[in-house]
C-alpha cells in the first residue's frame, strides 16, 4: 500500500505505552495527526520530545505527537492501549461528549469482555475490537523498543460500519503493520483468549518462561490448552487445540508473558480480565475447567507488591 495515497486521520491513543507509543509513533511518522492521552508528567514528555522508537523492522526514529491529559476534540479514531486493571481509570480521559458521535473505540485489551462494558460508554457502532500481535515495551515515557519481527493486527467490531474499519486499517497498514479486518468479533477475541490464557496463567504460575512451562509442565499445558478450546468453543469460535500446542512449541524458549512481567515488577496482574473472563465463560456454558480453575486461586492472593 502506497502511504502517500492514504487520506490522513485524527488518532487519538490512550496509553502511550509499549503497544500505544509504538502505534502513535508509527502513525504520526507517516502523517497522521495523533494525540496521546496520558498523566500530565508523560504529557509534558511527549510534547517536548515526541516518542522515540528502537526496532529492527522500523527502524530507529523519533516521530512528534500532540499530548494531552483528556481528549479535548472529535477524533477518527481513540485507540486504547492501556492494562485492563487500569482500563476504567484511563476511560475518564476519553469523555464520550469530547469523542463525537464518529469516532471509533479501538481497544488492544486482553481478554472477552471489556467490548460490551464499552459498548455501554460509548455507542454500539463506535467499538472496534483489535488484537494485536506483538511484543513492544516503554522503557521510559516517550522511549519505546519492539523487539518483534512483526507487529500484526486483527481489527473487527460485529457493530461497526465496515468502511470505517477499512479506513483505520488502512492507516494501520500504511504505517507498517500487517493488518486484517475480520467478519466475526467473538473468533477473534477467542482466538487470542485461547492462546493468551494457558500462556498467562502458567509462566506467571510457576515464574517461568514459556520453554520451562512447555517441558517441565506439559501435561498441566496440555490440560489447560484443551479446557481453553473447550470454552472457546462453546462461545462460538472453535479453536484447534493441536494447533495451540504447536504455536507455543515454535516460540523461543525464553519467551514471558505479559502478566508474567507484571508480576516480576510487581504490578497488579490481569488475572481477572484473563483468567477471571474464563471461568466466567465456562461457568456460562456448564465447561468442566479444574486446571484454570486451580491456577486462578493459586494466582488470586497476588496484589501488585
Amino acid at each position: 500500500m502506497k502511504t502517500e495515497r492514504l487520506t490522513p486521520l485524527t488518532i487519538a491513543v490512550l496509553g502511550p505505552g509499549g503497544v500505544g507509543g509504538l502505534l502513535a509513533a508509527l502513525l504520526a511518522r507517516t502523517g497522521h495527526r495523533v494525540i496521546c492521552l496520558a498523566a500530565e508528567e508523560t504529557v509534558r514528555v511527549l510534547a517536548t520530545d515526541g516518542i522515540s522508537v528502537r526496532s529492527g523492522p522500523f527502524g530507529d526514529f523519533t516521530a512528534r505527537v500532540e499530548a494531552d491529559t483528556e481528549l479535548r476534540e472529535p477524533v477518527d479514531a481513540c485507540l486504547i492501549a492501556v492494562k485492563a486493571t487500569a482500563l476504567d481509570a484511563a476511560l475518564e480521559r476519553l469523555p464520550a461528549k469530547a469523542l463525537g458521535d464518529d469516532g471509533l473505540v479501538v481497544p488492544f485489551l486482553n481478554g472477552v469482555e471489556h467490548p460490551a462494558a464499552l459498548r455501554e460508554r460509548y455507542r454500539p457502532e463506535q467499538v472496534a475490537p483489535a488484537a494485536i500481535r506483538v511484543e513492544s515495551t516503554r522503557l521510559a515515557p516517550g522511549v519505546i523498543e519492539h523487539g518483534s519481527p512483526f507487529a500484526e493486527i486483527d481489527l473487527t467490531g460485529d457493530t461497526v460500519p465496515r468502511d470505517r474499519l477499512d479506513a483505520l486499517a488502512g492507516a494501520l497498514e500504511g504505517a507498517g503493520a500487517r493488518v486484517r479486518v475480520t467478519d466475526d468479533e467473538a473468533r477473534t477475541l477467542w482466538a487470542k483468549m485461547s492462546f493468551l490464557a494457558p500462556f498467562a496463567l502458567l509462566t506467571t504460575r510457576y515464574g517461568l518462561p514459556l520453554g520451562d512451562v512447555r517441558t517441565l509442565h506439559r501435561e498441566e499445558l496440555t490440560a489447560l490448552v484443551e479446557e481453553t478450546a473447550a470454552v472457546s468453543r462453546a462461545s462460538g469460535a472453535p479453536v484447534d487445540p493441536a494447533a495451540a500446542l504447536a504455536r507455543y512449541d515454535a516460540f523461543p524458549p525464553g519467551t514471558k508473558s505479559s502478566m508474567q512481567r507484571d508480576a516480576e515488577a510487581g504490578r497488579p496482574l490481569e488475572l481477572d480480565a484473563i483468567g477471571g473472563a474464563l471461568l466466567r465463560a465456562a461457568d456460562r456454558h456448564g465447561v468442566a475447567v479444574p486446571v484454570a480453575r486451580e491456577l486462578v486461586r493459586a494466582l488470586a492472593g497476588w496484589d501488585g507488591r
